[in-house]
């Protein structure tokens, strides 16, 4: 067992513990308080807090990074991002695999321990695996206008079983894109399924442009042209009327179970319907301005009570996978949330959103001990809002092992 002490011990169900130590057996945390007992490691001017949770992005697109220019279009940057794509038809590339894994590798770095990983291909589930980076990949399907949703869930259900199920580690499920690329036959066969796998969870990209909610009020749009173009529009579909949130859970899609990503188009009633069913919201502030639909409302979103995630979304849309810096974005956007809520949406509300609840998130006695350090400058008092304000890899050290010769601290 070895005892670590820190100036600032985060546990995240609670305020800061200063001067306080957290005593590790192995992997696991076995007893955390405010007096350090002898013979504790001293880590000095540190901040410990549990790893970060990136509940969503997209290895398998590293490939693209600072290939797809920021635009103000949004349906303009998703063409140009499916063009790109086309231009490299075998997912198991090896430049595919390597910045995927270059990827797992920043993200590790800069204090992530748990990823909600988006993969339409399922080549990151065994690179997340060989790192040992805890994971629940999300085989995401499509699908506007297909003759047999069943067939097609049926068959990633197979693949799903095949990548290997691994309670501990990566984890897979099936998921839907977005309700401008799946129709509602398939959104439902894909309910079926996370029903009839009553321990996993799903997610979908709802709200998140304009041009989204104009096909689905109206029918008309940037999105319906873009899917005529591509041949995969059909008259059957029949425009709901109704807002993208109002929509799937019109159809039965959004419960507890569904993480909600980007949101940023959802208005006071959209919101308060996601906070009734219990749906986690994933916010990705840095990529929402990059892909051109603008600020995510962060501030309503908290201020209604729905639960907030965050994601940095993929490397194609944002300069790295550091989630400090997405927290850095997030309280820029939202000044009034305290930095304690961004804290906590950073790690125990993503955890418990993607079912890993029980291992990450927080300092708590039986929780898995993935634990980091973030070097504190002089002069800092209040260290939540110092760790929202951008913190870089360099001050990041993952703990116990190598504590103090990474960190530079004496004992």
């Amino acid at each position: 067992m070895i005892s670590l002490r820190a100036d600032w011990i985060l546990p995240i169900t609670g305020p800061p513990i200063r001067d306080g130590f957290v005593a590790v057996d192995e992997d696991r945390i076995v007893a955390i308080d405010d007096r350090p007992p002898a013979g504790s490691v001293h880590l000095g001017r540190v901040a410990v807090l549990p790893a970060l949770v990136n509940a969503h992005t997209h290895l398998e697109l590293s490939y693209l990074h600072e290939r797809v220019p920021a635009s103000t279009s949004f349906n303009d940057w998703v063409v140009t991002l499916m063009a790109l794509r086309r231009g490299f038809p075998d997912p198991a590339a090896a430049d595919i695999l390597a910045a995927a894994a270059q990827g797992v590798a920043q993200a590790r770095a800069s204090g992530t321990g748990l990823i909600g990983d988006i993969s339409n291909t399922l080549v990151t589930v065994q690179i997340l695996r060989d790192a040992g980076m805890a994971a629940h990949v999300f085989h995401e399907l499509m699908g506007f206008n297909i003759a047999d949703p069943g067939e097609r869930v049926g068959q990633a259900r197979a693949r799903a079983q095949a990548a290997g199920l691994d309670e501990r580690g990566v984890r897979v499920s099936l998921a839907p894109h977005a309700p401008y690329s799946v129709s509602p036959e398939l959104f439902m066969a894909i309910r079926a399924d996370v029903d009839a796998h009553p321990n996993t969870v799903s997610t979908v990209h709802l709200g998140e442009s304009a041009d989204e909610v104009e096909l689905l009020r109206h029918g008309t749009g940037v999105t319906r042209a873009m899917l005529e173009k591509l041949g995969v529009w059909t008259d059957a579909w029949q425009v709901p009327g109704v807002s993208p949130v109002e929509y799937l859970a019109n159809l039965g899609f959004l419960d507890s179970r569904v993480l909600v990503v980007h949101g940023v188009q959802c208005d006071g009633g959209d919101l308060g319907r996601l906070r009734a069913m219990g749906s986690t919201l994933v916010s990705c502030p840095r990529s929402n301005q990059h892909v051109g639909v603008g600020e995510p409302p962060l501030e309503a979103f908290y201020a209604t009570g729905v639960s907030v995630a965050f994601g940095t979304d993929s490397l194609a849309s944002v300069a790295d996978l550091n989630m400090f810096a997405e927290l850095a974005e997030a309280r820029r956007i939202a000044p009034c949330v305290p930095a304690r809520q961004l804290l906590q949406s950073a790690t125990l509300t993503a955890a418990h959103a993607l079912g890993f609840e029980r291992d990450f998130g927080s300092i708590e006695k039986g929780k898995r001990a993935a634990l980091i350090a973030v070097r504190v400058p002089a002069g800092v008092d209040d260290v939540e809002e110092y760790l929202v304000s951008g913190v870089e890899p360099g001050d990041i050290s993952w703990l116990p092992d190598g504590s103090r010769s990474q960190l530079g601290v004496g004992s």
